[in-house]
């Protein structure tokens, strides 16, 4: 059931993150949550995350601009590790609050109520028309790629903040999406190293099928989207999703998930 339910979500996540804005993570991961812990998840949804990229870089990452890639990226990859790390020393088990309704008890990790939060604010970043028009300065470069790989390591989210910092960089489209897709490459693939520290113990290596299931998945829906819909905008499926994953979010802080 997981391997069918989240191999689904991959792939259409997959379709909508040429046309929408959205990330592959900022959808799977909490798909991932529902059926794995929380740190599991992220790593789960980050090699997904990563190899569904590798793909998108043959597609368009000779359009990457150089220049962008050393400001924005370096920064980046040094957060996402430090990034990573935190999200390892959140604590697993300590129980931050719990709540009894309805005669049945409520646990809410320290771990799950941090990515809560960070889940909310992504989605409410969709949702609210100033954060649409957030943009900064080229000289903001590599304070934009220190927030994002840092955010990206600690929760896989990584594309509001990327592209609210690039769309100010006076790149083309193609520029635009290259670089971006090369830049989630380098924080994927820290973040990933920093993960595999635990990748056995949280038993990730135990669900490669499902790992190797949503990246094909993944892979198969970005293709396609390349080729029908890349040119497509739809506001509405992408207040739809960020309204899903607000929910989702407050059924995590709940500790209803």
């Amino acid at each position: 059931m997981e391997i069918i339910t989240i191999s689904i979500a991959a792939f259409v996540t997959a379709i909508l993150t040429f046309f929408s804005g959205f990330g592959l993570g900022t959808i799977l991961t909490p798909v991932f949550i529902v059926f794995f812990p929380v740190d599991l998840a992220i790593a789960l949804t980050g090699v997904v995350h990563f190899f569904n990229n590798l793909f998108k870089v043959g597609l368009v990452g000779k359009s990457a601009s150089k220049d962008v890639l050393i400001k924005f990226g370096i920064p980046a990859i040094i957060a996402s590790f430090l990034g990573a790390w935190a999200l390892l020393k959140l604590p697993e088990d300590t129980i931050l609050y719990a709540y009894t309704l309805q005669g049945k008890l409520f646990e809410v990790s320290y771990i799950k109520f941090v990515i809560s939060l960070l889940l909310i604010c992504f989605a409410l970043m969709d949702l609210i028309p100033f954060f649409e028009r957030l943009q900064f300065g080229k000289e903001k470069l590599p304070l934009g790629g220190f927030l994002s790989g840092f955010f990206g390591g600690l929760s896989g989210h990584q594309g509001a903040l990327r592209s609210a910092f690039l769309i100010k960089a006076g790149l083309s489209k193609e520029s635009f999406v290259g670089t971006a897709v090369i830049i989630a490459c380098f924080i994927d693939f820290t973040r990933l190293a920093v993960y595999a520290t635990r990748f056995t113990s949280a038993g990730l290596t135990d669900n490669l099928p499902l790992v190797i299931s949503a990246t094909i998945s993944a892979i198969v829906g970005a293709y396609i989207g390349h080729r029908l819909l890349k040119k497509v905008t739809l506001i509405f499926i992408q207040r739809l999703v960020a309204i899903m994953l607000l929910l989702i979010s407050l059924a995590l802080g709940m500790g209803i998930i």
